[in-house]
């Protein structure tokens, strides 16, 4: 469905936008009767005005005027009433829908797998929660509803007129179809342009959120400039999708005002000649229909800007769902929930590509025992960082088996499973928060002291103490107020926290200062202490005192043991890495 052209009301998108509704049913319903109410009310003011014309004014009789203005009045106070619940309700209902919805929609990207985010730009991402939802708000508040008030509206209107005088209504009927085909061109037209107008606020998210986060790399490169002309052609993009939709609205309105303006001087010249004739038209007569035709005009009018209102909301609502039906998470049917594990991990005969028919891990063979520290070096590209893909199931593989505890990992509920393994990246992401949180990652029941406690025995709470506000201290987005080596110290403290039965350490220690490397060396020997350790290392002398070291090329383990074993063979791919490591070899 969501490879065709979104129609200005897809029926189907909007039964699924309606379950969403369900929960508000009231308030669903309390819209419609307050959309009738207020039809009706609009209707009965330019009668009453009929009314005061023919029957009082004309015959003098000032006190049946009072009465019936006093009845105007108190009808004008309905309809206004009317309008204020309408709109607010109607308002109300969209902003509680779009609640659900963005709650569901994140709900569904946290969840993805991590290969989803390798294909889908971020910032697209950002637009869909945050712009195409509020788009979504607009169907409710200033489309659907609307336009369902203005054809009832629209409705009475015609029936009203033809019951008082057909001929005057054959004058506004003969002029209504030229501002319907205008209205349906401008839908069309409006339709392409709004299209090409999300997909330009999208691209420009993307490129803005991409060289935000990535402004280190465009300023040591000295991309400022070539980025800045980049961004002005697709500004310039953005603002020309803009301009479409400005150009339609300057044709069509002015050919609207046109045709009304038209039909009340036919009503005028055609109504007058018959008032001087005495054919049974009257002053009254004329007012009602001069109202009444731009009742009818100036909703069909509208009807065309809410039918675009109403496309918009359609093409986001479209977007939405695209990312609420994509199935692209790990597959959860695990029935197993151990509280911990002693760590015993074994990889039989396991495959496993990113992308298919573009393998990096072949029939791996890994048995890693439970307490251990284990190694995995090799050159870059090797699989390493993939294999702790695949044990935290990050990453689904294709055949195999990998099992932890003799339980396979598939069988062992997701949440349970990464409850007891902890990565420690090299790249350790930090929020704009205080130290605090990010140590407890925003987890209340984790108190201060204990944060304080766990950062004495790691060795990191006399760095901590240095900072500004200490354990309150912002580290601002990322954390670019702390060296790379501080960021490593508050990712250890975070895992010492959480204390697990696995932990890996993913080249945890490649970008870190001579100061920060004896500190961590530190907080390394003791959050491994008594867990199976996983080290992913490139820095051979981190690793030297692994019970076993795994060389991994080209996806496959050639070599293991521990390092003195493998340095026994002087022809090994491990010897030879350390070689030139360490520049030893003669």
């Amino acid at each position: 469905m969501h490879n065709k052209k979104v129609s200005f009301f897809d029926l189907d998108l909007f039964k699924k936008l309606m379950v969403f509704v369900k929960p508000y049913k009231l308030n669903y319903y309390l819209v419609l009767i307050y959309a009738i109410f207020l039809s009706i009310f609009s209707i009965l003011t330019p009668y009453l005005l009929k009314v005061i014309v023919d029957d009082h004014i004309t015959k003098k009789d000032y006190d049946g005027m009072v009465f019936f203005i006093f009845i105007m009045l108190l009808t004008l106070l309905l309809e206004v009433s009317f309008q204020f619940l309408f709109v607010f309700n109607a308002n109300l209902l969209g902003q509680n829908v779009i609640k659900d919805i963005r709650d569901n929609l994140f709900k569904k990207i946290i969840n993805f797998k991590l290969g989803y985010f390798d294909n889908v730009a971020i910032g697209r991402l950002v637009t869909r929660v945050v712009n195409d939802i509020e788009t979504i708000a607009s169907i409710f508040s200033q489309g659907l509803f609307m336009i369902i008030a203005d054809l009832l509206k629209m409705f009475l209107v015609i029936v009203v007129m033809l019951i008082i005088n057909w001929k005057l209504s054959f004058i506004v009927f003969a002029i209504l179809p030229i501002i319907v085909y205008a209205t349906r061109l401008f839908q069309k037209s409006m339709k392409i342009a709004f299209e090409e107008v999300r997909k330009e606020v999208a691209n420009l998210n993307s490129f803005v959120q991409e060289r935000i986060s990535g402004i280190k790399i465009v300023q040591i490169f000295n991309r400022e400039l070539l980025d800045h002309d980049l961004f002005r052609k697709i500004n310039l993009k953005h603002k020309n999708a803009w301009l479409k939709t400005v150009w339609f609205n300057s044709i069509f309105f002015p050919v609207a005002e046109i045709s009304s303006s038209i039909t009340v001087g036919l009503l005028v010249w055609y109504g007058g000649l018959n008032v001087s004739s005495g054919e049974g038209v009257t002053l009254g007569v004329i007012f009602l229909f001069i109202q009444m035709s731009q009742m009818l005009f100036r909703p069909l009018r509208q009807i065309a800007d809410k039918f675009n209102t109403l496309q918009m909301g359609m093409v986001s609502t479209s977007r939405i769902f695209k990312i609420l039906e994509t199935e692209s998470a790990i597959i959860d049917n695990g029935l197993l929930s151990p509280r911990s594990v002693k760590g015993k991990i074994i990889f039989k005969n396991v495959n496993f590509s990113y992308i298919p028919d573009q393998q990096v891990i072949f029939d791996l063979n890994l048995n890693i025992p439970a307490g251990q520290t284990i190694a995995i070096v090799g050159p870059t590209g090797a699989g390493k960082s993939s294999i702790i893909n695949l044990i935290s199931r990050f990453y689904e593989f294709d055949d195999g088996n990998i099992t932890i505890d003799d339980m396979d990992i598939r069988n062992i509920k997701i949440n349970s499973l990464r409850n007891f393994i902890s990565v420690v990246p090299q790249d350790v992401f930090l929020f704009a928060a205080s130290i605090y949180e990010n140590v407890t990652l925003f987890d209340s029941s984790i108190s201060k002291g204990q944060v304080i406690k766990a950062a004495k025995e790691i060795g990191v709470h006399d760095f901590i103490l240095k900072l500004p506000n200490d354990y309150d201290y912002n580290i601002r987005e990322r954390g670019v107020m702390l060296s790379s080596g501080q960021r490593q110290l508050i990712a250890f403290l975070r895992v010492f926290i959480i204390n697990p039965n696995i932990l890996i350490l993913d080249e945890a220690t490649s970008s870190i200062d001579s100061y920060s490397e004896s500190i961590i060396q530190k907080a390394i020997s003791k959050i491994t202490l008594g867990k199976t350790s996983i080290i992913i290392a490139h820095r051979l002398e981190t690793i030297r005192m692994a019970n076993k070291i795994i060389y991994l090329e080209n996806g496959r383990a050639l070599e293991e043991g521990n390092h003195d074993q493998l340095m026994k063979n002087k022809n090994g791919k491990y010897v030879k890495l350390y070689d030139t490591q360490f520049n030893t070899k003669k």
